[in-house]
């Protein structure tokens, strides 16, 4: 039982991790969209390849207030949730089953 609450606290902290360097690379995405960019330079698309699924979803929501799209304030916070909801119950499990929580 110590494994399986070792492997669901792994787990938790992958996806605390993965959350993490999403949230950064949205931010980056978002700064780099206030400045006239190259939209050919590998940055820029590999920011864009990364995050334009974590915003597809939202940019079909009518979330723009004239110029301001908001798609973007809404996929962190659906990201904040789903990464809390998904730690909680990784930990939780990992508790359960005899590990401490980190």
């Amino acid at each position: 039982m110590f494994i399986l609450g070792e492997l669901f606290q792994a787990l938790a902290l992958l996806v605390n991790g993965i959350c993490q360097i999403l949230y950064w690379l949205l931010f980056a995405r978002i700064i780099i969209s206030w400045f006239p960019v190259d939209p050919y330079h590998g940055v820029v698309q590999f920011l864009h390849q990364v995050t334009d699924p974590i915003l597809a979803p939202f940019r079909r929501l009518p979330l723009q207030i004239g110029m301001l799209d908001l798609s973007p304030l809404v996929a962190f916070i659906a990201l904040f949730f789903i990464r809390n909801v998904l730690v909680g119950i990784l930990l939780s499990l990992a508790h359960k089953v005899g590990v401490s929580p980190y």
